[in-house]
C-alpha cells in the first residue's frame, strides 16, 4: 500500500470473529499494541458487543461498527450466515478501510481473525496489507494444516498418528473433533483447513501462544514461514507482567456480572479447598453428562464452584443444591481470571477451550479436563501429556464421563503426590507465561517487531 504523507501516527485495524472466545485474545492483542504507541480500531460486527466495549474499553482504541446485519438470524444455517457474513462483511469492510484512508491517519495493516478467510480478500482488493491472528493453538493449527495439505488420511481408527512437531496422536481421543468426525460441521472444518490460504502473501502471522508452551510446534511451523509470531497468552496484564496501567479485565464481555457472590464464598474457604468447575461459554452438556458431573462432585465430598448458564441449570439433578449446599455453590456466571488467582481453587475442572488453557496455565491451576469438542481433545492432550499439569477424565462408550471417573479425578488432583506434581508444573508454565509477555521475553520481542513493521 502507497504511504500517505498526511499519516500523523502509525494505525492497525483489528477485526475479530464476534464470539467472545475471539473476541477477548484479540482485544487484550490491541492493548498491548496501544501500549507500544500505536493507533488502534477495533472492528465490531454487533450492536450488543460494541456497546459492552464502549463501556468497559480503552479509550485509546477506537471501535467502529462493521454492519449492523451480520448476526446469525433465527433458524438461519451455518453455512447460510457464514456465506451472507461474506458478502455483506466484505462490502463493509472495504468501505470502512475506505473512510479511514481519507482521514489523517489511515490504516497501514488490517489484523484479521484467521477464520474470516474473506477479510484477506479485502485488504488485497484496497490495496492494504494484512496479518491472521490464529486463536487456538499451534498444535492444533498443525493438525489441520497437515490434514488439508494430505499428511495424513482420515479414517483411522484406533491407531496412531505421526505429525511433525507433535507427539504421537491416538486418532480416537486427541485430534480435534472436526477432523475425527470430518462429517460432523463440514463448513466449521473448511473453514479452519483454509486459513493457510494466504500464509503466502501476509506480513505476519499471530498466535495466541507462547514461544516455550509450544516451542516445538513454533519453530516447525516458522521454518515453513519466517513471519511466525507468537504474541500470547492475551490475557490481562495485572495477571502477568503487570505493565498496562488499570488491566484488570477482558475490558468486554457479551456475559454480565450480577454480584460478587463466587468471590465472596471463596473467601471463607481454605487454600486450595475448592474445585472450579466450568465448560465455557457456548458449551451445552447432555442430561446424563450434567447428572454424571453432580453426582461425581458430590461424592468427592469436596468444595466445588460450578458455572452453569441458566439455560442448561434444568439439566441439574433437583436436590443437588440442597444436598450440597455446605460444599458446594453453583452461578450462572463468575469473573473467571479472579477465581483462578483465588487461593482458595485448587483445581480447575475445564472443558479445554484454549483461552480457559491458556488462563489456567498463566495463574499455575491444575486442570481435570473433560473436553467435547473441537480444538478441545488435543488441548487437553497436552495438559496432560505434554505440559504436566492434568488429568484427562475418561469417559465411556458414549463418551460420558461417569461419576466414579469425575470423583477419582478430583481426588487425584487435589490431594497426594500426583495433585503436587501437577502443581509443581502449573506454576513453573504461570512462570514462563510471564517471562514471555514481560520486557525482552518472546511475545514480547514478537509484538515490538510488528510495531517497528508498521512504523516503517
Amino acid at each position: 500500500m502507497e504511504r500517505d504523507t498526511r499519516i500523523t501516527e502509525p494505525h492497525v485495524m483489528v477485526f475479530p470473529y464476534p464470539l467472545q472466545g475471539h473476541i477477548s485474545p484479540m482485544f487484550q492483542f490491541c492493548k498491548r499494541l496501544v501500549s507500544k504507541g500505536l493507533k488502534v480500531t477495533l472492528v465490531s460486527t454487533t450492536t450488543s458487543i460494541i456497546q459492552s466495549m464502549h463501556a468497559q474499553a480503552s479509550s485509546s482504541i477506537t471501535i467502529e461498527l462493521l454492519s449492523n446485519e451480520l448476526g446469525q438470524q433465527k433458524d438461519e444455517s451455518f453455512e447460510a450466515y457464514v456465506e451472507r457474513f461474506r458478502i455483506v462483511g466484505s462490502q463493509s469492510l472495504a468501505q470502512l478501510i475506505e473512510k479511514h484512508s481519507r482521514s489523517d491517519s489511515p490504516a497501514r495493516i488490517l489484523v484479521y481473525d484467521s477464520v474470516i478467510l474473506w477479510a484477506q480478500d479485502v485488504a488485497d482488493q484496497v490495496g492494504l496489507d494484512a496479518a491472521p491472528f490464529f486463536t487456538q493453538s499451534c498444535a492444533v493449527s498443525a493438525i489441520y494444516y497437515h490434514e488439508n495439505y494430505g499428511t495424513f488420511k482420515l479414517p483411522l481408527e484406533g491407531s496412531m498418528i505421526s505429525i511433525p512437531s507433535l507427539p504421537p496422536l491416538d486418532t480416537d481421543h486427541d485430534l480435534p473433533s472436526l477432523v475425527k468426525d470430518m462429517d460432523s460441521y463440514p463448513a466449521i472444518l473448511k473453514i479452519n483447513l483454509n486459513q493457510f490460504s494466504a500464509f503466502h502473501k501476509v506480513k505476519c502471522v499471530f498466535f495466541n501462544t507462547f514461544h516455550k508452551l509450544e516451542h516445538e510446534a513454533v519453530n516447525w511451523m516458522a521454518s515453513q514461514w519466517p513471519m511466525i509470531k507468537t504474541v500470547g497468552p492475551t490475557i490481562p496484564s495485572v495477571y502477568l507482567d503487570d505493565r498496562l496501567d488499570q488491566d484488570k479485565g477482558y475490558g468486554l464481555s457479551i456475559f454480565k456480572s450480577t454480584n460478587n457472590t463466587c468471590i465472596t464464598w471463596l473467601d471463607t474457604k481454605g487454600i486450595s479447598s475448592v474445585v472450579y468447575v466450568s465448560f465455557g461459554s457456548w458449551a451445552s452438556l447432555e442430561q446424563e453428562q450434567m447428572e454424571e458431573l453432580a453426582l461425581g462432585l458430590k461424592r468427592s465430598n469436596t468444595n466445588f464452584l460450578w458455572v452453569v448458564r441458566e439455560s442448561e441449570r434444568e439439566k441439574l439433578p433437583g436436590n443437588l443444591l440442597e444436598e450440597t449446599s455446605e460444599k458446594g455453590l453453583v452461578v450462572s456466571w463468575c469473573p473467571q481470571l479472579e477465581v483462578l488467582s483465588h487461593k482458595a481453587v485448587g483445581c480447575f475442572m475445564t472443558h479445554c477451550g484454549w483461552n480457559s488453557t491458556l488462563e489456567a496455565l498463566s495463574l499455575g491451576v491444575p486442570m481435570v479436563a473433560i473436553p467435547h469438542f473441537s480444538d478441545q481433545p488435543t488441548n487437553a492432550k497436552f495438559v496432560q501429556d505434554v505440559w504436566g499439569v492434568g488429568i484427562r477424565a475418561k469417559g465411556d462408550e458414549k463418551g460420558i464421563v461417569k461419576r466414579e471417573e469425575i470423583e477419582e479425578c478430583i481426588r487425584e488432583a487435589m490431594e497426594g503426590e500426583k495433585g503436587n506434581e501437577m502443581k509443581r508444573n502449573a506454576l513453573r508454565w504461570k512462570e514462563l507465561a510471564k517471562e514471555a509477555v514481560n520486557e525482552g521475553g518472546t511475545s514480547d520481542k514478537n509484538i515490538e517487531e510488528f510495531v517497528a513493521l508498521v512504523r516503517s
